[in-house]
Parts: C-alpha cells; sequence; structure tokens
C-alpha cells in the first residue's frame, strides 16, 4: 500500500505500518508527598519520614529493564519526573537513578530532564546538587501566591516561599524553569487571578502551566465541593489572563501551556504530537509503538507497596490500540495544539491514511471548529473552546 509515494508494511489492524518509530521519552513517577491536596486526583501519597529512596530506585531501574523491549535502538528525547513531589527525594537518589537510565538507553546530546518541585522542598543546596546531575529544568508547583488561596488548595507553602523558590531556582543555575498556577480557585475575582498571573510574570518564568481548577471524582474537593467562581467570572478570567501573557512575551501553543520563545516544554509537546513514551514508577503510564505498527498504552501498578513488593508484577495492564480508536486518540493529543499540527503526521504517527478522517473532518469544518486546511490538522479559536464537542466528530 502507499501514501504520497511511500511504501509502507501492513498495519496489524487492517490500516497501514509506521514509516518511522516516533520519538521516544520517559516518565519517572515518584509517588510521594508531603501532604496530599484536597482537588488533586493524581496517584500520589502522604510520606512516611523515611521514605524508601534505595528500594525504589532500584525497582525503578528493574521496571525500566523489562521496558527495553520497547526502545527499538531509540535515544530518549526527554525525561520528567512527576508525582507527588519528586523533589522529596535527595539528589544522590536522582543521580543514581539517572546514572542507571543513561547506561540502559542512550540519552539524545540536547536531552530535556525536568523535575516537578513544590516551594516547601526548596533548598538551595540540594537543588544546586539536582542541576549538577543534568537536570535542566525545573516545574513548580506554585498554584497560588495569596494565603487565603494555597489554605483553601491544603498547599504546604505560603506566597513568600513559593517567589523565594523561583529566586531559588534560577540561582541554583536553572536558567529554564516553569511555573504551575492555576486559576478558577475557591471565591476567587478576577482581580485576585490577575494579581496572581503578575506575579508569577514579575519572576520571569520560561514556562507558565496555567490552567483552571477542576473538580475530579475520588477527591476531597469532589465529595465536598467549595465555591467556585460563576462561569462569567471565569470566562473574564480567561481572556484578561490570555491577553496579560500574550502581552508580557508568553506566548500560547497548548490550551494551557504559555512559553517564551523556544522555550516551549518539548516532554509535554511530545506527548501532544503523539510521540512514544516510556512509563516508570507506580501508577505510571507509557504509550508505545512496534515497527510492525501495533500501538499500546500501558499501565503500572499503583500502590507503592505493590510496586515495591518483589513478588508482584511492575505492570497492571496495556491495551493495544485498534484501527477505529486511533484517530480519535491521535486529535484528542494533537488538538490540544494551538496551531495544530501537519496532517501528514496522522500517517506518520498511526499508520493509517489520512482519509480515514475525511468524512468527520467535513463535519467539524462545517461547525466552524476545524479549520479547513488540508495540510494541516488545526482547531479553531471556537474548537480550542469547545475541544470535546470537536473531537466527538471522531469518536470511533
Amino acid at each position: 500500500m502507499t501514501e504520497r509515494g511511500l511504501i509502507l508494511p501492513l498495519h496489524p489492524a487492517g490500516g497501514v505500518g509506521l514509516p518511522q518509530l516516533p520519538p521516544l521519552a520517559l516518565y519517572i513517577h515518584i509517588p510521594w508527598c508531603v501532604r496530599k491536596c484536597p482537588y488533586c486526583d493524581f496517584n500520589s501519597h502522604a510520606a512516611s519520614p523515611e521514605l524508601p529512596e534505595t528500594a525504589y530506585v532500584d525497582a525503578l531501574l528493574a521496571d525500566l529493564e523489562q521496558d527495553l523491549k520497547h526502545v527499538h535502538g531509540r535515544e530518549l528525547t526527554s525525561i520528567f519526573f512527576g508525582g507527588g513531589t519528586p523533589s522529596l527525594f535527595s539528589a544522590e537518589a536522582l543521580g543514581r537513578l539517572l546514572d542507571g537510565v543513561e547506561q540502559r538507553i542512550k540519552f539524545a546530546r540536547d536531552i530535556e530532564i525536568t523535575l516537578e518541585a513544590n516551594p516547601g522542598t526548596f533548598e538551595q543546596a540540594k537543588f544546586r546538587a539536582y542541576h549538577q546531575l543534568g537536570i535542566n529544568r525545573l516545574s513548580i508547583g506554585v498554584q497560588s501566591f495569596q494565603e487565603a488561596k494555597l489554605k483553601a488548595l491544603g498547599r504546604i507553602h505560603n506566597g513568600d516561599e513559593a517567589i523565594r523558590a523561583a529566586d531559588m531556582a534560577r540561582n541554583a543555575g536553572f536558567d529554564n524553569f516553569n511555573l504551575d498556577l492555576m486559576h478558577g480557585l475557591p471565591d476567587q475575582s478576577l482581580d485576585d487571578a490577575l494579581a496572581d498571573l503578575r506575579q508569577a510574570i514579575d519572576l520571569a518564568p520560561t514556562h507558565l502551566s496555567w490552567y483552571q481548577l477542576t473538580l475530579e471524582p475520588n477527591t476531597v474537593f469532589w465529595n465536598q465541593p467549595p465555591t467556585l467562581p460563576e462561569d462569567d467570572i471565569l470566562w473574564d478570567i480567561q481572556e484578561a489572563g490570555q491577553a496579560l501573557l500574550a502581552e508580557h512575551g508568553y506566548a500560547q501553543y497548548e490550551v494551557s501551556a504559555y512559553a517564551r520563545d523556544g522555550l516551549r516544554a518539548r516532554h509535554n509537546l511530545n506527548y501532544w504530537s503523539f510521540g512514544d513514551f516510556l512509563g516508570i514508577g507506580a501508577g505510571a503510564h507509557a504509550k508505545l509503538s512496534s515497527p510492525n505498527g501495533q500501538i499500546v498504552r500501558a499501565w503500572k501498578t499503583r500502590l507503592p507497596k505493590d510496586y515495591l513488593d518483589p513478588s508482584k508484577a511492575f505492570q497492571a495492564g496495556e491495551r493495544i490500540l485498534s484501527r477505529e480508536e486511533l484517530p480519535f486518540e491521535f486529535l484528542m493529543n494533537v488538538l490540544r495544539l494551538t496551531d495544530g499540527v501537519a496532517a501528514d503526521l496522522f500517517t506518520q504517527r498511526t499508520g493509517l491514511p489520512i482519509a480515514e478522517l475525511a468524512s468527520a473532518r467535513r463535519e467539524a469544518e462545517a461547525r466552524g471548529l476545524l479549520l479547513a486546511d488540508p495540510t494541516r490538522l488545526v482547531a479553531t479559536r471556537e474548537g480550542q473552546l469547545f475541544l470535546n464537542d470537536l473531537l466527538q466528530h471522531f469518536l470511533p
């Protein structure tokens, strides 16, 4: 079968194989935090006084060893330490882990290595040591700079600590760091939200993740919902905040991501471009492609005690994506990008001909949700605002 003159192998689901494998990233989950926040639905657990650093690093490397069959000769373009609060781990533990990863998989020359950190865990010497390990990007979970809002969110830091964290990151050698900031917080006004955003901008991060608080199942907030701003206020916050960010040189490139020129988060861009990623650690997820065109989503056992139990398997399950699922899975990611992607990336990442999307594309374009451009897959402004409505057109 040919697509634009390229001869492609048959796809096991009945389409075509992949012209080449996507870039490969690594996600490492460290599941402990000082205290579980009431809005958090991530796989995180309150830490005991003594973290099992040595045992957990050993388990992570053994987990990775079992996943090496998915590498297929690729190098790692990025690594992301997520959690929980990965900055609870010592530099010694993270250094042994990074050494072990690099012994098993080659690092790209310009690899991006990001560590999530919370202001309440910052120590200057510790973060300088992180930087010396080769960790070259931080993502700092500020959420707000206002005492009342931080208290409502159950955060362990105060506003002054959040400001100092950004200064300490820079002093430790990190010239590339993200601030994580929420809006739509309990009883938040437009002025409150913009004050938070102005304070974040004043700290001159290279990247801002600015997103609305949502109430997720299996959280304290879901069962005991706080009073959140009305929809009209949320809309005003979104519009005014985006204008403020643009005014200060932060270009929006994804639903909730804003960056200085050339400093977009490469690890997350790989997710949103339907790239591949290994996932190690308790509850970590992965998306992996094979040379024969098979694409799998896999996930690891969730509870740390089970993950550390040598009698139990690291992997909890996996699911092979069917031909019918692939269009939705692909577009669910790439349409989050403000500029979308080149249309031919669909075939490169899924192995399916772009003609598979033709009927749904016409419907979405007719509704004004998808840009009528045969060379690109891009949501219109309305499509970005109503992304779920847009994606409904591509459900299997």
